[in-house]
């Protein structure tokens, strides 16, 4: 049974894995902290991928004399296999700790409650689920990577007071905030990559870069381009990291072209008369994206709202109006009844400088 020590231990353990947020991808971002006679004797993270994991930094941190017969919390499951570290299990065995509080068991199916299972066999006590929720919380797109092979989606949108996203025209910037706009850069920062669509890419000719204090590696750029209209002087194609462009256009002379300018274009089949989306998913996650930002107009985010393809929603609402002529956040065709619309569950709203940011999700069915 989990005590109150075990809790706040684990609370650091979360805090701990979120130094981890921008910079550990496409590994799970995880903490651990080494408990000796009520006294924390060592403490880890894990910062980036091929590195150690956050239970071998703990290890190190409190040495030989005191790992040995501590308690070990960790906020994922410790690893049991060979991947580009060894197997952590191996470690703590190895250390002769007495006994690991896990947050979670871990979604890779190499590892599922066998890491747990062989710490258990080598006759280590061992707790899972303290403060699951929590941790599960830091690693939504592994754990959907994992799980069902598609990664975690989150559309970012901004929008004034009655639901518009830019004027008839197609201007909007800026509707929101300088402070709005700094919290938008954190979200790219922890996201693998950032996709949009080819009428984004005309229209504003977005860079897609994250530019946070401390981030050490650029989320991957997706163009959503069925017909290959993205121009090779295109800005995103100008910037650090790599650019992905996904068409239905059989490859051509166009393909090299844009392969010059530093893209990489990837022939996708059609759902109907655009790219498959799902199908986009799909490759992202064999490419190892746990997390994808969406920042596109209403008729891409509105068709991928429509097949279900988005986890969550992040919108921020500034103070403004723009009327009724102005665009809206999504492009919905076929709604005439109640019946039909597409409700949402709001899980968190507060204020980002003077707007309203409101974390949203589909509800079941979407």
């Amino acid at each position: 049974m989990a005590t109150a020590d075990d809790h706040r231990f684990m609370g650091r353990a979360l805090e701990l894995a979120r130094r981890g947020l921008y910079t550990c991808d496409p590994n799970p971002r995880v903490g651990c902290v080494i408990v000796r006679d009520g006294e924390i004797v060592g403490e880890g993270w894990h910062e980036a991928a091929g590195g150690p994991h956050a239970e071998i930094v703990a290890l190190e941190q409190a040495g030989p004399e005191h790992a040995r017969g501590a308690t070990v919390y960790v906020t994922l499951e410790p690893c049991c296999h060979h991947g580009r570290t060894p197997p952590c299990t191996t470690a703590l065995v190895e250390a002769g700790v007495a006994r690991v509080v896990a947050a979670m068991e871990d979604p890779n199916p190499r590892v599922a409650g066998q890491g747990l299972t062989a710490l258990r066999e080598a006759g280590i006590a061992v707790e899972s689920g303290v403060a699951a929720a929590a941790a599960a919380r830091l690693n939504p797109g592994f754990i959907k990577r994992m799980r069902h092979g598609r990664p975690f989606v989150r559309a970012k949108l901004a929008m004034s007071l009655d639901g518009r996203t830019a004027l008839a025209s197609g201007e909007s910037r800026w509707i929101t905030s300088e402070q709005a706009r700094a919290d938008v850069h954190r979200l790219r920062a922890r996201s693998s990559a950032v996709m949009t669509g080819v009428g984004t890419v005309l229209a504003d000719d977005p860079a897609l870069t994250a530019r946070v204090e401390g981030a050490v590696r650029q989320p991957l750029r997706v163009v959503v381009d069925t017909h290959l209209s993205t121009p090779d002087t295109a800005a995103l194609l100008r910037q650090p990291g790599d650019t992905v462009i996904f068409t239905c256009r059989e490859p051509d002379g166009y393909h090299a072209r844009l392969a010059a300018a530093g893209a990489e274009v990837v022939t996708l089949p059609a759902r109907g008369d655009r790219v498959d989306l799902a199908a986009v998913l799909e490759e992202l996650a064999r490419r190892e994206v746990n997390e994808v930002l969406l920042e596109m107009g209403a008729t891409l985010a509105g068709a991928m709202l429509r097949q279900g393809l988005v986890d969550e929603m992040v919108i921020y609402m500034a103070p403004v109006l723009l009327g009724d002529a102005a665009r809206p956040l999504f492009r919905l065709p076929g709604i005439e009844h109640m019946d039909q619309r597409l409700e949402l569950e709001i899980d968190e709203i507060r204020a980002v400088g003077p707007d309203w940011r409101i974390t949203a999700r589909p509800k079941s069915g979407i």
